[in-house]
């Protein structure tokens, strides 16, 4: 923006620049021209007396000073009976023209010639001569008793060169150039200030929104520049404000909500204690305990702020085998084939353990509720090449729906929908993705993959796929709108 403000100015300068400077150099150069073409014609003009009155010897002289002094254009006397006196010129038609009485100026290669016509001198006697009264010559005309000859018209010239029609224009010419340069220059300059107190608060908005997007609730805008740029960035303090009481608001009302759970818990525990036969009291009192345990992690997250900047981590190799040994009896009592495939060592990735807890039970969960008993199920942990894990959970169900199930509060079967969006938004909060497919029979498979502790995270959802690996598992899907591939150990 202040580059395209700034060309702005110097295309609008440059405009009015040109407008101006182009017919003033024009005015100029005429100027000079008229100036010097004027000078000519006095200096011719100043002549025409001496021509009139002077002998032809005095004359010579006298236009010989003139051009000595070199204050002029040089002076040419063109004589009636064909004397040429002063600066040496040939003929022209133009002087021939004027020999008939006219005076004018023309060009000519070079410069510019005034002529200027002096009549009523004698012709064909010497000039300055005239006829004496009684037929006496008068000194330096004719003999006494001639008669005498019609009068003549001396020609006066001056020449004035190229060069001289040009003098000083080409300075004057330069001065306007740098003159034009400096308005050019100091208009940028005022086009750059004025730039930066339109970009640099915008700009500041931009920061702010931009701390806003990557979850920082405390950015702020500085309330600068002009009005627009001020509203627009008072707009955006009260949208954080804003935004900030809804989470906190939500984190609050999360938390009651959780909270109240509390009461009906204690009565369940109550009637659990009054049981009679003592494996079946430890079983639902420790459901009951794992239960609590549940609630106050909810009430804790839901009152713990957002930290940014932190990395969580786990081994999921570790963690998926604590779940997977959770729901192996519930596959045993439903005679489920369940098959357990784990990456040797440690698998670290960038979750949080308790989360990824969750996406393993919401995942297993939905094998159990969603196919019915006796169908087997699989679950595969293997290492990517770009490091992280691949969690692949794959059944002989009768697969999912045409629709999204991973879309939120999506659902066929009477169920909250959540599920499955939980598990995306775990996954693409570490870097990874979640892919649904059709596992090799038929069934529901779903791939998670978790991201490498070095991986981007705050939700940067990849859509990476490592080619030239190892075919996939047996459960992995062969459809051709969500296939991938499994990294080996």
């Amino acid at each position: 923006m202040r580059l395209r403000i700034i060309l702005l100015v110097v295309a609008a300068s440059s405009l009015v620049l040109v407008s101006f400077l182009v017919p003033l150099a024009l005015v100029l150069r005429t100027l000079a021209a008229d100036r010097a073409v004027s000078s000519a014609t006095v200096q011719a003009q100043s002549m025409t007396t001496l021509v009139a009155t002077l002998p032809t010897s005095s004359l010579r002289l006298a236009v010989t000073q003139v051009n000595a002094q070199g204050k002029g254009a040089p002076v040419t006397v063109f004589l009636p009976d064909g004397t040429v006196l002063g600066a040496p010129a040939s003929r022209s038609a133009g002087v021939r023209l004027a020999q008939g009485g006219r005076s004018f100026t023309t060009v000519t290669p070079g410069g510019v010639e005034v002529l200027v016509a002096v009549q009523g001198l004698p012709g064909g006697t010497a000039p300055g001569g005239t006829a004496a009264p009684g037929g006496t010559a008068a000194p330096g005309g004719t003999a006494p008793g001639s008669e005498t000859a019609p009068g003549g018209t001396a020609v006066i010239r001056t020449f004035v060169p190229e060069a001289e029609l040009r003098h000083g224009v080409a300075r004057a010419w330069l001065l306007l150039g740098c003159v034009g340069l400096g308005l050019l220059a100091l208009s940028v300059a005022v086009a750059d200030q004025l730039a930066r107190s339109l970009v640099r608060p915008l700009a500041g908005v931009a920061q702010a929104s931009d701390r806003l997007a990557t979850g920082d609730l405390s950015a702020r805008a500085e309330l600068a520049g002009p009005p627009e740029v001020r509203r627009a960035g008072a707009g955006l303090n009260r949208l954080a404000l804003r935004i900030g009481e809804l989470l906190a608001h939500e984190r609050e009302t999360v938390a009651d909500l959780s909270h109240r759970l509390r009461t009906p818990m204690t009565a369940l525990r109550i009637d659990a204690e009054s049981l009679r036969d003592h494996a079946e009291r430890t079983q639902v009192l420790s459901d009951l305990d794992a239960l609590e345990r549940t609630v106050d992690e909810v009430i804790r997250v839901a009152r713990r702020p957002t930290r940014r900047g932190t990395v969580e981590a786990c081994d999921a190799a570790a963690v998926v085998a604590e779940r997977a040994a959770f729901w192996l009896p519930l596959a045993e009592d439903t005679d489920r084939a369940m098959t357990i495939e784990l990456a040797s060592g440690e698998l670290p990735v960038r979750v949080a353990g308790e989360d990824l807890a969750a996406c393993m039970d919401i995942l297993l969960e939905n094998v159990f509720a969603h196919t019915p008993d006796g169908a087997a199920l699989a679950v595969r942990l293997s290492r990517r090449a770009a490091g992280g894990a691949w969690l692949v959970v794959a059944d002989d169900g009768p697969g999912f729906p045409g629709a999204d199930p991973t879309e939120r509060g999506h659902s066929s079967d009477g169920s909250t929908g959540l599920g499955l969006d939980i598990a995306r938004r775990i996954a693409e909060s570490s870097g990874g993705t979640l892919t649904i497919g059709r596992s090799a029979s038929g069934g529901g498979s779903v791939t998670v993959g978790l991201g490498p502790l070095t991986g981007p995270a705050d939700g940067t959802r990849r859509h990476r796929r490592t080619r030239g690996g190892p075919p996939a598992y047996p459960y992995a899907s062969a459809g051709p709108a969500s296939s991938f591939w499994l990294d080996g150990e």
